[in-house]
């Protein structure tokens, strides 16, 4: 008979502690303690090896907190002194006790209890080694060195600032007096000493934000402490203490921390509000200046665009307008030395007798096309710009002859040599005080640089500090120093007047109207032709073509021009067309790639 109770007996503690066990996760739901948990403690002191659920972390269930007893003092300016007397079970070398010290109050701050002079000592052996890290929200308190088994009584002093918040006609003090252990709690108990009557007190047990009630709260008969308690607590259970106290009892008050976010990165502040208003005053100087450059133009071409909306013809022969060709109008109306304005000196350098444009007949060649032929001039190249000159060399480079189609990707590269010159004129001329290639390049450069800059601060800011906003500023800044940079080549007083005789001479152009002469056909048409490139430049070719057209309808045995040839069947009936046809091929083939 007793050698078959043997097993039974033997199995008894296990069994317990399985019942234990089981019984544990519907009481961590409740928030209530059952004595399956003090049959699990016994059981574990016992010796019984069996990992408790919810965070034990690998410990075993005889090493545990026997009783934590907190005495805390709430003393001037709401610190709070608190002798914290521990009784520990280990089966390991010391212990850690983690504290919540931050939470959320808002988008952009955080409410902060600080713990401060952290020290302890043992009457019996126990850990007394402190070491204190703090990270995220919470702060940890580790004590190491001691006897590493049996039961030990550890005293964890240390100060809490920040536990007391004021409110309409309270102070109240809120503390987690016990709790952020990772193992099991018999008995906890936590007493408040206060330096007026207390007016209310109440206390939590579980979560942070748990709602229930402890085991037991109360006041002393003089109503300056309070008094808690709570038995059988789960690993990270708490026990939070509140007791209310006439305002101003311990002068104490919530600390606040402005926490590091996106909304805070970004705040407005007295730094970045400083950095926002220079940025309006620089792009309120920038439209200043602008204002003053552009607008003087804008008075000029007002007062003085009447007197170049004339034909500008003297006797037989144009005379354009202050001598100006039709690449300088061009470069001069937009400040850059476009493909067309390039197109436009092609006409007129044929028009003036400098090369011949030859249509091929596609009949023949399968293809539109045109060749260039190069003539000698009885008066040289006298009359050319230099900018003419390298032009001339970069179409036929030692030819007597060139397919316009052959121009696409080789010339591409003479085509820059073409514009730096175009704007190299421009500045002899007096019209400009600098390159406007070389202004708008510096400005948008700095501007880029600016931009860049700021994109590199606003990163740094925003991760650092609270004054993103000024990185964003100079970000803006920069932007607008590159938009801006485009407009900032300014024509000099003789340019200004230059480009309102120009713009005068446009709206000649635009009207299409020719003045009657008694002049011969050939010589009408001869005259008539030297308005086309001018009309290339203010894109009215097709207005302007189909008026020289009819003047060569209107002349008698007038087939070609003597600077413009069509193919067999060919008359200038059909000139309009096949000058529009002309400016936009030769402008594609000039800015053609290679490879294109």
């Amino acid at each position: 008979m007793l050698g078959r109770l043997r097993p039974l007996v033997a199995s008894l503690p296990l069994a317990a502690v399985l019942s234990a066990a089981l019984a544990l996760p519907a009481h961590a739901a409740g928030g209530r303690y059952e004595p399956a948990r003090h049959l699990s403690a016994e059981v574990s002191a016992a010796g019984a090896a069996v990992a408790v659920p919810g965070g034990a972390l690998g410990r075993r269930v005889s090493d545990r907190v026997v009783r934590d007893e907190a005495a805390i003092t709430l003393g001037k300016g709401g610190v709070a002194h608190v002798r914290e007397t521990i009784v520990y079970q280990f089966t390991s070398p010391g212990f850690e006790r983690t504290f919540t010290t931050r939470t959320h109050a808002s988008v952009t701050e955080d409410r902060v209890w600080k713990i401060e002079n952290v020290r302890a000592s043992s009457p019996d052996g126990g850990p007394t080694r402190t070491s204190v890290s703090s990270s995220g929200t919470t702060t940890v308190v580790k004590l190491t060195g001691g006897a590493a088994t049996g039961q030990h009584t550890v005293l964890l002093q240390y100060d809490v600032r920040g536990a007391v918040a004021q409110q309409k006609q309270t102070e109240e003090f809120r503390w987690t007096a016990v709790g952020g252990w990772k193992v099991p709690v018999a008995q906890a108990r936590a007493t408040v000493d206060t330096p007026a009557m207390v007016q209310n007190i109440n206390c939590f047990a579980g979560a942070l934000d748990s709602t229930i009630g402890c085991t037991q709260f109360y006041t002393n008969h003089t109503h300056t402490q309070g008094v808690f308690s709570q038995s059988q607590m789960l690993p990270d259970d708490n026990l939070t203490v509140v007791v209310g106290l006439p305002a101003g009892a311990s002068g104490g008050k919530a600390v606040f921390e402005r926490r590091h976010t996106a909304a805070t990165a970004f705040s407005v502040n007295g730094v970045t509000a400083s950095a926002l208003g220079a940025l309006l005053l620089l792009l309120v100087g920038g439209v200043i200046v602008l204002y003053m450059l552009r607008g003087r133009d804008a008075r000029v071409v007002g007062k003085r665009a009447a007197e170049g909306d004339q034909a500008h013809v003297t006797g037989e022969h144009f005379e354009p307008p202050n001598g100006v060709r039709p690449g300088q109008v061009g470069t001069l109306i937009d400040e850059q030395a476009d493909v067309i304005d390039v197109t436009a000196t092609i006409v007129d350098l044929a028009v003036r007798g400098h090369l011949l444009i030859e249509e091929d007949d596609r009949g023949t060649t399968g293809r539109l096309d045109w060749t260039l032929r190069r003539l000698q001039r009885p008066g040289g190249d006298a009359d050319l710009l230099r900018y003419e000159r390298i032009l001339l060399g970069a179409l036929f480079d030692g030819r007597d002859a060139v397919k316009l189609s052959a121009l696409g990707g080789t010339f591409a590269t003479q085509l820059q040599r073409v514009r730096s010159a175009m704007y190299d004129d421009v500045v002899e001329q007096g019209w400009f005080a600098r390159r406007p290639d070389t202004v708008r390049s510096r400005w948008t450069i700095a501007g880029m640089a600016l931009t860049g800059l700021g994109v590199i601060a606003t990163v740094v800011l925003a991760v650092t500090t609270d004054l993103a906003l000024v990185g964003l500023a100079v970000i803006v800044a920069g932007a607008a120093l590159a938009y801006g940079g485009q407009y900032m080549p300014a024509k000099t007083a003789r340019g200004a007047t230059v480009l309102a005789h120009t713009i005068g001479f446009r709206a000649f152009l635009e009207r299409g109207a020719l003045p009657e002469t008694d002049m011969p056909s050939q010589q009408r048409i001869a005259l008539f032709s030297r308005f086309l490139p001018y009309a290339v430049v203010f894109d009215v070719v097709d207005r302007w073509a189909r008026t020289v057209e009819d003047a060569g309808v209107r002349a008698e045995g007038a087939d070609n021009l003597y600077w413009y040839e069509g193919p067999a069947e060919w008359d200038l009936s059909r000139f309009a067309e096949s000058m529009r046809t002309f400016t936009l091929a030769t402008s594609g083939s000039i800015s053609q790639s290679r490879g294109m």
